[in-house]
């Protein structure tokens, strides 16, 4: 083989190993190039998406290159959806599933959704998170996780992966070992999980075990650091980690997919190309990025540093070809998938069913419920994380103004309460006379929303309060609403209950 067919080749096998992500509602022309030139996969998000039948389109112009193209989304349901993403989902989130605890109703749920998926033509859904969500301060798993007991979460992972590759679609567990027990978020920094190596045994890793005994196509590295197994990496740039305790200790035999990265927690400190190349020798097989840098510099970029460093040998060949050849093998298996599995129709009625399971109601709801007039809504509104679209809708306002004309509202982020009277102008006057319903997020983990929450219950010891995120036990209120999710499911659970009393949103 001649030098330049050599780097050719090269370049080749790198661009396998990438799974970038583009601009636009169609694919571009550097995209097409590329995956003639080598590309396996890409990745899809929130702007790349008008409609399913749009997204197919999208596919099938790709496809038209490759049909073996893995076509990925980040799509988990619940608050981070990309299909859904102008709409709010109708699917509820995992840790809704996991507090009704109905492992056919969780299959169920995810099996609807991979019928969805399948019919816009994705092959690969970054999800489920089968994160243990055992630190109530995590800033970014929280409602993505089943929950916070293992043994319930290792049971919805295997169920929520069965659920969806029945339909035709590959699963990837994430985020691999476990980022559940962090207090940092990755896109920012990076996190420390510091439990002992017989902890994070008994904590962490049963859910990924569970995953890949269901059969789970992928699996996703987290960034974050795990002293007990390699004090110096975080975990996708750790061959003790994805190579040492995922191959060979669980025996996971499928696509290893890094998780963006772009993230700050490696390419902070390790920069964009040298992250991609330190993931790959650590054994990832494929390399996501996209979510921010979408450009086709990026992938070029990525491209270079990853042939750079083969012909350096500073990363192996032998270990690039490695890589690409699982990430051929995963994408035949995973075409062969979709056309096997049983074609179906999306139920539009599933994950209303299962967002009212999931709603809990705390105080004299028979007293209080269903509301006497049409109320006055106060929704609170924290910063998401990066995970979770800005664009994405969430709250109860708006279902509840569709059964209760005359419902008005108000969003307050934190900056408008730094305002004087802001609570009283906005929140206390309007409700004279009528209902106040207030709709918080997270309440526990947000001081501000906190003290907001308190302020408006000891004006309006009558409120009622709707909490879309992680439960409390501390929350105040006349009578509280729990949904274990902000989707828009939940938010029409939610609805039905305020409208039409405790028995009103029973499915």
């Amino acid at each position: 083989m001649t030098s330049s067919q050599h780097s050719k080749e090269l370049r080749r096998l790198a661009l396998a190993v990438l799974q970038p992500g583009f601009v636009g509602t169609e694919a571009p022309d550097w995209v097409l190039r590329a995956i003639n030139d080598g590309l396996s996969s890409v990745v899809l998000f929130a702007r790349n998406i008008v409609s399913t039948a749009q997204v197919a389109r999208l596919t099938a112009q790709l496809r038209a290159e490759n049909p073996e193209l893995i076509v990925a989304i980040d799509e988990e349901a619940g608050d981070v959806t990309r299909i859904e993403s102008a709409t709010g989902a109708t699917r509820p989130g995992n840790f809704a599933l996991g507090t009704v605890d109905d492992l056919e109703l969780t299959a169920a749920v995810a099996g609807d959704l991979g019928r969805q998926l399948r019919a816009a033509g994705v092959s690969l859904d970054y999800a489920p998170s089968v994160d243990v969500n055992s630190n109530p301060d995590n800033p970014i798993i929280g409602v993505r996780s089943f929950g916070a007991e293992t043994a319930l979460v290792a049971r919805h992972a295997a169920a929520w992966v069965r659920g969806l590759q029945a339909a035709g679609v590959a699963a990837c567990a994430k985020h691999f070992p476990g980022h559940g027990d962090v207090a940092v978020d990755s896109h920012h920094g990076l996190p420390s999980y510091d439990a002992d190596a017989d902890e994070i045994a008994a904590q962490a890793l049963p859910p990924f075990r569970a995953a890949v005994e269901a059969g789970v196509g992928a699996v996703m590295s987290g960034h974050l650091l795990v002293p007990a197994h390699d004090p110096d990496l975080p975990a996708t740039l750790s061959s003790r980690l994805l190579n040492d305790l995922l191959r060979k200790e669980i025996g996971f035999d499928g696509l290893i997919v890094t998780d963006a990265i772009e993230m700050g927690a490696v390419a902070d400190r390790y920069g964009l190309g040298g992250a991609a190349v330190m993931a790959v020798a650590a054994g990832a097989d494929a390399v996501c990025v996209g979510g921010e840098h979408a450009e086709e510099s990026t992938t070029a970029l990525l491209t270079a540093a990853l042939v750079d460093a083969a012909a350096r040998g500073e990363l192996a060949a032998e270990r690039l070809a490695e890589a690409a050849d699982r990430v051929r093998a995963f994408a035949t298996w995973s075409h062969q998938l979709g056309q096997q599995a049983p074609l179906a129709p999306v139920r539009r009625d599933i994950g209303f069913v299962a967002a009212r399971r999931a709603l809990w109601t705390r105080g004299p709801a028979d007293d209080v419920l269903p509301l006497a007039a049409a109320p006055h809504v106060v929704e609170l509104v924290p910063s998401t994380n990066l995970a979770i679209g800005d664009e994405t809708p969430w709250g109860v306002a708006a279902p509840l103004r569709e059964r209760l004309p005359g419902t008005t509202s108000v969003r307050l982020p934190h900056q408008q309460l730094d305002r004087p009277g802001t609570l009283t102008d906005h929140a206390l006057a309007p409700a004279a006379g009528r209902p106040l319903v207030v709709v918080v997020r997270d309440a526990a983990r947000h001081a501000w929303m906190g003290r907001a929450l308190a302020d408006l219950t000891t004006a309006r010891p009558d409120a009622v309060v709707v909490e879309m995120g992680l439960p409390s036990d501390a929350l105040p209120g006349a009578v509280r609403i729990f949904t274990h999710g902000a989707t828009a499911a939940s938010g029409v659970a939610a609805a039905e209950v305020l409208a039409l009393g405790p028995a009103g949103g029973t499915a």
